[in-house]
């Protein structure tokens, strides 16, 4: 159960981390693949829901009448002239359209035995309204003018039964309304006759003044201009060459498409063959399809008896095979020939096209250089054009009118009559799926950023310090899950140019500069948690020390679960810092060197039974004041702070303390908790230190040959070597430090005075290979 101090701490540290960092695009989308699976389930419980509802929803069919109203009135200009326009408009539609929804309409149409028996107004008080409100839809056209009258229904049939009855009403009513306006057409045309018959012989003036005063429109005529003639007779070329390109490039395209697929590669040489193609090949062709058809019918009947010849119909179907292969390999070849020929003429097609225009750019330039007076004649002669043909509409128009003609009526045409609906026009099953889909992602999304607010593991470097106020020492990189702990234990000795080696020297720097005042020797490395990678750090960092020229020593004080000792490849069981304690070895005795040069290592030894009171003992505090006097820097290795009470008690004695934090594991809470357990006890916690950080996580680390940042604001720049010197002095490194309890790392104080000569010369040797950049 969760107490009231932990949700008040759970929302203190969502606040944090909203001020501190926000929510960007690549956030939102991290958080969303972190909760991919719950985006995933979401969104297929919307589908379902979605799904389930248009399943078991009551289908609804619409059955849909179109009509054409025009106006039965005279003509008085046809649409193409564009001078005048009939009196209908978009509003007269518009009208119509509410008049098919009007009282009188819909009542005659109720008044129909067979419509009044209809199910849908068998619960309905008052047929009209339903029908002006829900049951009928009139619409007019956006780009047309059509009227759509529609009606929907659970029944199908009733639905089309309808909608006719309503048009029949409809065209009933009009057909009472007939009224005559032939005679107010006709006076409204003569008087239009008798103004349009000046504009003619104006601009007929106009032009023989223009013409008598330019000479240069004496070629006005379009059929005796050579330039104009050029520029029509090359455009409809070039249009007729665009077109045999596009033919010929689509006919190329096909044919190359075509040799990867067999089957269309079959069907396209037997069309090709039945068009009568001259095919050199087409007897044999004949002669294999006859021989095929023949083997296969054998082969049919060996298989209907009741004992089939085995060894007959292998035989039958090895001939079969051997002749589809071979028409197959005819088909292919005579496609290898069509393509080709479909090349050579999508090319010559392609340069004929490329000619025609050049010559039609070069012609369009030289049109457009003619006299400007030619196109002032020109615009004149288009006007009197225009006006005598409007002259003569006119009076065709006059002498069509028939003064008995009865127009006032509408010419209403039933375009398509309702008819029965074969499928459901409601629900909309896909604009229904598409609403799930959407409140599917949108909760989904919701449900991640809810999920993510929850998560109380830390992001990013900005989090951890808002959230325990302590500086970053390091940010060291993710390792291979395939190395051992060995190796990952050793990484600053076994890959001294690597990420990890130069990650590990700045947490040095940052440990030391950090501490120079108080120039602490003894030092505890824990984590909140187990599985935080605390024992990498403690024997990297160590390493660390060591070479910079500190005597340095690692101390093993994880009773429970020990990993220096398999770090560095040492039998704990023997001898260690518990047969020490407890009397029966002196602490000469039980140190051991290491492969490193400087570095040496005390184990845990023998288990014990009460790892805390053998902590908190006097002689545990004896040896280390003893070991703070031979040493320069005293690492101490510990189990995590949460489970058990070790770390505190060794922390309260350890000058400084490094707290261990793993890149998405590592949560705020239990964090939190670790620290304040330590300062209970009186402990100064130097740092932090952010282990397994992955490339493209958020703190503050930059992998590969580049930049990589300690997390402190303090960065190298690592320097390029070659490949080969950097695995020479990896296999090197490997072949002073095995990892087995048989080697230098086993011995004693008194032994390593016998090897160490030696060791000082290999290192000195292997440092004069390695260039590598020390930030120190």
């Amino acid at each position: 159960m969760i107490s009231q101090a932990d949700n008040s701490e759970t929302t203190e540290h969502n606040n944090a981390r909203t001020s501190q960092v926000g929510i960007v695009p690549e956030d939102l989308i991290q958080i969303i693949w972190r909760s991919r699976w719950i985006v995933l389930l979401t969104m297929a419980v919307a589908l379902g829901v979605g799904l389930t509802y248009i399943t078991v929803a009551t289908p609804i069919y619409t059955s849909t009448s179109r009509i054409y109203v025009q106006q039965s009135g005279p003509k008085i200009l046809t649409e193409a002239e564009g001078v005048m326009t009939q009196s209908q408009s978009k509003n007269y539609l518009y009208t119509q359209a509410e008049l098919l929804k009007s009282t009188p309409i819909l009542s005659s149409a109720l008044e129909r035995a067979d419509i009044k028996q209809l199910k849908i107004f068998h619960k309905v008080d008052n047929p009209i309204d339903y029908l002006k409100i829900k049951g009928l839809s009139v619409s007019v056209g956006k780009k047309d003018d059509i009227i759509d009258i529609s009606s929907d229904s659970p029944d199908s049939v009733e639905a089309a039964r309808l909608v006719n009855a309503i048009v029949d009403s409809y065209r009933t009513y009009h057909a009472t309304r007939k009224r005559s306006t032939t005679g107010e057409v006709l006076r409204i045309l003569q008087e239009e006759k008798r103004e349009r018959d000046k504009e003619p012989a104006q601009k007929l003036k106009a032009m023989m003044a223009l013409k008598s005063e330019n000479i240069a429109v004496a070629f006005e005529d379009r059929n005796s201009n050579i330039i104009l003639d050029r520029l029509d007779t090359l455009s409809a070329e070039l249009t007729q060459a665009d077109l045999q390109m596009v033919e010929a490039k689509f006919v190329y395209e096909n044919a190359k498409s075509m040799m990867a697929d067999p089957a269309r590669l079959k069907r396209f040489a037997e069309s090709e063959r039945s068009k009568g193609i001259y095919i050199s090949t087409a007897d044999e062709w004949s002669r294999l399809e006859t021989e095929l058809e023949q083997l296969q019918m054998q082969l049919s009947d060996l298989r209907r008896q009741s004992a089939p010849n085995q060894s007959a119909m292998g035989a039958l179907q090895t001939k079969v095979n051997q002749i589809e292969n071979r028409l197959a390999y005819l088909y292919r070849k005579f496609a290898e020939t069509q393509l080709a020929i479909a090349e050579q003429q999508y090319k010559a097609a392609k340069q004929k096209q490329e000619q025609i225009a050049g010559y039609f750019e070069t012609q369009r330039h030289k049109a457009l250089q003619l006299n400007k007076q030619l196109a002032a004649y020109t615009i004149l002669r288009s006007e009197y054009e225009q006006a005598k043909k409007l002259c003569d509409i006119l009076d065709e128009r006059i002498k069509e009118i028939n003064i008995t003609e009865d127009t006032g009526s509408l010419n209403i045409s039933v375009l398509e009559i309702a008819r029965p609906a074969d499928k459901p026009s409601k629900p909309p099953k896909a604009r229904y799926m598409a609403i799930a889909l959407l409140f599917g992602l949108v909760s989904a999304g919701g449900l991640a950023l809810v999920r993510d607010r929850m998560d109380q593991r830390f992001r990013s470097m900005e989090e951890i310090s808002a959230a325990l106020g302590l500086p970053a020492l390091g940010v060291v990189p993710s390792m291979s899950r395939k190395e051992g702990p060995a190796i990952q234990g050793k990484k600053a000795f076994l890959d001294s140019r690597s990420v990890w080696a130069e990650t590990y020297r700045m947490m040095r720097t940052a440990v030391l500069f950090s501490d120079t005042k108080a120039k602490s020797r003894i030092i505890l490395v824990t984590s909140p948690e187990a599985a935080d990678g605390k024992s990498t750090v403690v024997s990297n960092l160590a390493i660390a020390m060591a070479q910079d020229g500190q005597k340095t020593l690692v101390l093993e004080a994880d009773f429970r679960k020990p990993m220096q000792s398999k770090i560095f490849g040492v039998n704990h069981n023997n001898k260690g810092l518990s047969s020490v304690l407890a009397g029966a070895d002196e602490l000469e005795e039980v140190i051991k060197t290491t492969c490193v040069s400087g570095l040496d290592i005390l184990t845990c030894g023998p288990d014990v039974q009460n790892p805390s009171e053998a902590l908190h003992s006097a002689n545990f505090n004896k040896a280390i004041k003893l070991l703070a006097k031979q040493y320069d820097r005293i690492i101490v290795d510990s189990p995590p702070v949460l489970p058990v009470t070790d770390a505190q008690i060794l922390a309260s004695i350890c000058q400084i303390t490094i707290l261990v934090l793993r890149a998405e594991k590592s949560t705020w809470k239990a964090s939190r908790q670790a620290h304040d357990a330590l300062i209970r006890v009186g402990a100064r916690v130097l740092g932090v230190v952010v282990n397994d950080v992955p490339k493209n996580g958020r703190y503050g680390y930059y992998g590969g040959d580049g930049y990589y940042d300690s997390g402190n604001g303090a960065g190298l720049r690592r320097n390029k070597t070659s490949i080969s010197n950097t695995k020479s002095a990896v296999i090197a490194a490997r072949s002073e430090c095995p990892d087995s309890s048989v080697n230098s790392g086993s011995l004693t104080i008194a032994e390593r005075k016998k090897v160490l000569p030696v060791r000082k010369k290999t290192i000195a040797s292997r440092k004069e290979t390695a260039d590598v950049y020390d930030g120190t």
